[in-house]
């Protein structure tokens, strides 16, 4: 590893260790009032079990180098050294974002018998890497027994057998099937068997995309590069994104579709390749443009938010695909961009989101073609939303403007209190987390009491 990393990592240690030592003292000055229902506790664990797990950032050459993405508590690099608001933030150093932010709010309690949820900061998609792309790659069935050993029997146990973990929540910063493998397979294949283990069916797993039956996951959104540190700096974008001429009524920014198999994909490549070429093909609405494909393939785009910011900020629609797995960090992209995302299964948003993108409210910010109608029934995606209203599409660009983007982006950490009392990401996130484990609780107390 590069010294410039270790320096990063060391730094980043300090800062981490030192601010949990002052904002828990500081939180507990909070009113009664002001955090009723709402005391986290942080689980105090062993280094290896976070910290540590980032000095082996350079480790696994098959996944990627994960050291430049530390920086700036898990942001990564700014885009550009006078950028305050922008980085290339990678969505798998979530965990550390989460952790660190969780570190100021403003409701943590160092007495856990105080607390109505416990935060466990364990990076379970960094731990996992060891398991999918490093030394203990057959022995994924493993992964997560050393935590709950740890939870369960360290100095204070009855932390964990209080509510045999129906209090507790962390966060995994990939989809939930990485870590869905059974626990019977014999040789194992990708993934790890973490939410398979019996152990840990009581605990709220917070992951980047969740299975559609187990309760214990709640999707959360992928962290784009948009991370303001005011709100002057978040007004700015919004004006921004307000203003932009829409020249092209759709965009598409991936990869994939080239396959000659049927799927989505290759039918939106196709159409928009079609559409282009053809010389005698109308341009209404005062679009310049009806389609635009942006190649992201080989994850090119993957760390470099000026690849695609700036064509979504010029198109109405853009194009949410499922891929390997139904949900996209380009949906999250194109909102903070203001253009309306286009879904083509429910998997990919209104089946994950429910606590960011409200689901009775989606046909209000968002448009839904069945992929199925693209690929096997002939249906032209362009002559979709050439039918949508014009006013119909102002109302629902303001909505995704104004009511989604703050929902769905984490904010700085350390931000100023302008900022902080509009909620983000991170904030309806702990909402959640903590309405679904008083409802917990409330049944467990009622099991006890039959």
């Amino acid at each position: 590893m590069p010294s410039a990393s270790l320096t990063t990592v060391a730094i980043l240690l300090l800062l981490l260790i030192s601010t949990t030592a002052t904002t828990s003292e500081e939180s507990e000055s909070e009113s009664e009032d002001e955090c009723r229902d709402r005391w986290i506790h942080i689980r105090d664990l062993p280094t290896r079990f976070n910290l540590d797990l980032l000095t082996n950032c350079s480790q696994y050459p098959v996944f990627d180098n994960f050291c430049p993405h530390l920086f700036h508590h898990g942001l990564g690099h700014k885009t550009h050294n006078s950028s305050h608001s922008w980085y290339r933030t990678d969505p798998f150093m979530l965990e550390l974002i989460f952790h660190r932010r969780m570190l100021e709010y403003p409701c943590l309690t160092s007495d856990p018998n105080l607390a109505n949820a416990i935060y466990i900061p364990y990076y379970a998609g960094l731990d996992s890497l060891k398991y999918l792309f490093g030394p203990q790659l057959n022995s994924s069935f493993l992964h997560g027994l050393d935590l709950f050993h740890y939870l369960a029997a360290a100095a204070h146990p009855h932390i964990w057998k209080k509510n045999l973990g129906h209090d507790h929540f962390l966060v995994m910063a990939r989809p939930a099937w990485d870590f869905t493998q059974p626990l019977s397979n014999d040789p194992p294949i990708f993934g790890t068997s973490f939410l398979e283990l019996p152990q840990f069916f009581n605990v709220t797993a917070l992951t980047l995309e969740s299975r559609a039956y187990p309760w214990q996951e709640q999707a959360i959104p992928y962290p784009t590069s948009f991370h303001p540190p005011n709100l002057p700096f978040l007004e700015s974008w919004l004006n921004r994104v307000k203003k932009t001429r829409r020249s092209t009524l759709m965009l598409f920014a991936g990869g994939g579709g080239m396959s000659a198999n049927p799927n989505v994909r290759r039918s939106i490549r196709l159409e928009c390749e079609s559409h282009n070429n053809n010389s005698n093909s109308n341009v209404s609405w005062g679009y310049e443009k009806m389609c635009e494909f942006v190649d992201c393939s080989n994850g090119i785009c993957e760390h470099d938010p000026i690849k695609f910011m700036r064509p979504m900020l010029q198109s109405s629609f853009c194009l949410q695909p499922p891929g390997d797995t139904p949900t996209r960090r380009s949906t999250f992209d194109a909102i903070v961009a203001g253009c309306i995302p286009v879904f083509f299964e429910e998997m990919s948003a209104k089946r994950q989101y429910g606590w960011h993108l409200p689901e009775k409210e989606y046909d209000e910010f968002s448009v839904f073609i069945r992929k199925e109608d693209v690929v096997f029934k002939g249906v032209k995606i362009m002559d979709v939303l050439m039918r949508i209203p014009r006013g119909e599409v102002r109302r629902m660009r303001e909505k995704v403007i104004e009511y989604l983007m703050p929902r769905i982006m984490y904010r700085k950490h350390g931000s100023s209190l302008g900022l902080r009392n509009k909620k983000d990401a991170f904030d309806i996130a702990i909402d959640g987390t903590l309405l679904r484990i008083k409802s917990r609780i409330q049944d467990l107390e009622a099991q006890r009491l039959e």
